[in-house]
């Protein structure tokens, strides 16, 4: 699996809270350190309320209101002008806030990435297609991506993933799906050896039609007398892999982390030495990538101890 570079100076993250200064007696007051943001919408107030104050903003803005007002005005009359004003006045808003939410969107996962030290590759980037997940549409892509010694204390990498789908409607008319996630990746060469694949997939149809959906699976199912994991996941291995072993690895210890502890929509996939855990959708808060990200390292771990025995 090629990742982005680890960053030299990885380490897990700091502690929950910051270091208070301790007061002394004739000093002078530290300067106030911004907040470190918690989430891709915690700076997006400040972005917005400068750009709505700077000077470019206010200008361009108001040439657009008043050229809006003039040509409403002059097309249906002085109220028909108000209107079309009102409509430039949101039209500037509207752009500044999609500039403010993007700022804010790069403040946070640059903090995320600087405090844990991760190494961050900028825009858009592509990922080795080593699971089915990673395989999927019509065309995939990866943005904020982050490697190095991950919350949980496992190397390995995390980023928002989508892939899309083209499809076209009865009318000939083009239409493109997007799917998003957060995954996480681990590379785990020594348990390839015990076993090829491992689909711990999100549940979606219904269980009165898993064996008629069998039938036409390379994969095996996995069964076990869990209800609570038939009812949250479908799990699969490879055709030529050990039945005994996977048992082994499903634990019951194992079966109550899964469906009890962690993240929702929680899954993973691990192919030929590579592993991407993977929720829907694409996580901007720092608690729910730390928690994903401590979840899938228990998985490699548990994928490694297995493989060790």
């Amino acid at each position: 699996m090629h990742l982005p570079p680890e960053h030299p100076a990885s380490r897990p993250p700091p502690g929950a809270g910051p270091v208070e200064a301790v007061a002394g007696s004739g000093g002078v007051a530290p300067p106030a350190v911004a907040a470190v943001p918690l989430d891709a919408d915690d700076t997006r107030g400040a972005h917005l309320g400068r750009l709505l104050r700077s000077p470019l903003t206010i200008s361009l803005g108001s040439v657009l209101v008043i050229a809006c007002f003039v040509g409403g005005t002059m097309a249906a009359g002085p109220l028909a002008g108000l209107g079309v004003a009102a409509v430039g006045a949101l039209l500037v808003f509207l752009i500044a806030w999609v500039l403010a939410s993007g700022a804010a969107r790069e403040d946070f996962f640059s903090h995320y990435a600087a405090a844990r030290g991760l190494n961050r590759a900028p825009g858009r980037t592509t990922l080795p297609p080593t699971t089915p997940l990673l395989r999927k549409g019509d065309r995939r892509y990866a943005e904020q991506v982050m490697n190095g010694t991950l919350p949980g204390g496992s190397p390995g990498a995390i980023g928002l993933y989508t892939y899309e789908i083209e499809t076209t409607d009865g009318d000939g008319d083009d239409d493109t799906d997007h799917y998003r996630f957060t995954v996480v990746l681990h590379d785990i060469p020594s348990a390839a050896v015990k076993v090829s694949d491992v689909y711990c997939q999100r549940r979606e149809g219904f269980r009165f039609m898993d064996s008629a959906e069998d039938a036409f699976r390379r994969m095996q199912r996995l069964e076990l007398e869990s209800d609570a994991l038939d009812r949250r996941y479908e799990v699969f291995y490879g055709a030529g892999d050990d039945t005994n072993w996977m048992k082994q690895f499903f634990s019951p210890s194992f079966i109550v982390w899964l469906t009890e502890r962690t993240p929702k929509d929680f899954a993973f996939e691990f192919s030929a030495g590579s592993l991407c855990v993977n929720v829907k959708g694409q996580c901007n808060d720092a608690g729910e990538l730390d928690a994903l990200c401590i979840a899938a390292g228990e998985v490699a771990r548990r994928l490694a101890g297995e493989a060790a025995e």
